[in-house]
Parts: structure tokens; C-alpha cells; sequence
């Protein structure tokens, strides 16, 4: 069964706002599981030992199958569950996000946390990075070395990443591409180098690709 392509957050990251004398950390993970979403939760906990709250959200499978949030002390429904809305409209899974506070000695009241949990949330998905993870393919193609600047410019007007480059008899290239733009990849580098270079197809798999 082919994969749905799905959302989720790029990288580790995180950053930090003041409300009120209270300090916000948000931080953001891509978690394929709930064991990486609490092994990340963990060491959230771990560098904040000091902290008056972890609260925190995950959704993990591509159909969002499994959420969980917690408050972690603050008043009920004010911290786990505003982090998750903030995933669910931003349409993330496989992802959990941590939103560290720091008590400034004010109170925000119910309507101002949860702005301050949303605000989080929101900021440490922006700092982790959304990407779609979709169908992908990755190819080699041997390039002659009177080719390459003409094969280089061609391949900064296509939708690949260039992976690897080899050096040898010929310059060995690792590309990958999106199994959607598969076709008209192709059809650039045939007619781009009058059908001197054909990529080779190595192996399909599922990567983030930034938004």
C-alpha cells in the first residue's frame, strides 16, 4: 500500500519568548514512535530540571492515529491541549513538541496560558521546520567531466537535492527526487543533455521535504 504523504517537523530545535516575566521554551522533534516522543520529552525534562513546567503534545501516524498531551501542573486544558490544536491545524504527526516555562512570579489566568502555550507551540514548529514526507527516489548518474557545468546548471532548475559527488573517471552524482516530479526529472536530463546521460535508479523511500 503506498504511503499518504503526511507532515512533520524537520529537526530538533527550539526557541524562547517572555511573557509577563515568564520565560517560554518551545522546543519541536520529529518522533516516529511514542518511545522517541518521550525519549525526546525526557530530555527536554533533563536540560530543564529546574523548570515549573514541561508541557508537552505528540501525534504519531501518518493518519494522526495517536495523541497525547499533558498540562504538567498547570490549570486543566490551559498548556497540553492548546500545544496539540497548534498541531492539528498545522496539519503535523510524527512529531512532538515541548513547551518549557519558567514561572515569572505573575499570573497569566486561564486565557492568557493558553496564548502562551498556543504562542509556544507555535514556535517551536517554527523552528523545527515543517516538511511533507513523501514517496521518494534516489538515482545515480555518471556525468563526463566536459558535461558538468552544463548538467549542474540544468539541475538547479529541477526539483532534486543533490546527495553525493564522486570524483573518478567521471563525476558520480547521488540524486534524489520526489516520485511526482520522477517523470519530468527524467525528461529534463534526456533532453538537457541530448540523451548523452541517463540516471540510473537506485531505491525508493519516504523523506521530509521542506514546505
Amino acid at each position: 500500500m503506498t504511503l499518504k504523504p503526511y507532515k512533520t517537523l524537520l529537526t530538533r530545535a527550539s526557541d524562547e519568548f517572555i511573557i509577563n516575566k515568564s520565560r517560554f521554551i518551545g522546543y519541536g522533534a520529529p518522533a516516529a514512535s511514542e518511545e522517541e516522543a518521550l525519549g525526546f520529552l525526557a530530555d527536554v525534562r533533563s536540560a530543564h530540571k529546574d523548570a515549573s513546567h514541561h508541557c508537552y503534545a505528540y501525534i504519531i501516524g501518518a493518519n494522526m492515529g495517536v495523541m497525547r498531551y499533558s498540562d504538567d501542573g498547570e490549570p486543566g486544558g490551559t498548556a497540553g491541549m492548546p500545544i496539540i490544536e497548534v498541531m492539528k491545524a498545522r496539519q503535523i504527526t510524527n512529531a512532538c513538541v515541548v513547551v518549557v516555562r519558567y514561572f515569572g512570579g505573575v499570573l497569566l489566568g486561564a486565557g492568557g496560558l493558553t496564548r502562551a502555550y498556543s504562542q509556544g507551540a507555535a514556535t517551536a514548529i517554527n523552528a523545527a521546520g515543517v516538511g511533507e514526507v513523501s514517496p521518494t527516489r534516489r538515482y545515480l548518474m555518471e556525468v563526463p567531466y566536459p558535461m558538468l557545468g552544463r548538467v549542474e546548471y540544468l539541475l538547479k532548475s529541477l526539483p532534486v537535492i543533490v546527495e553525493d559527488k564522486q570524483f573518478s573517471d567521471a563525476i558520480v552524482m547521488t540524486l534524489i527526487v520526489r516520485a511526482r516530479d520522477d517523470e519530468a526529472f527524467l525528461s529534463a536530463v534526456t533532453s538537457g543533455t541530448d540523451g548523452r546521460i541517463e540516471p540510473i535508479f537506485m531505491e525508493e523511500m519516504y523523506k521530509a521535504w521542506t514546505e
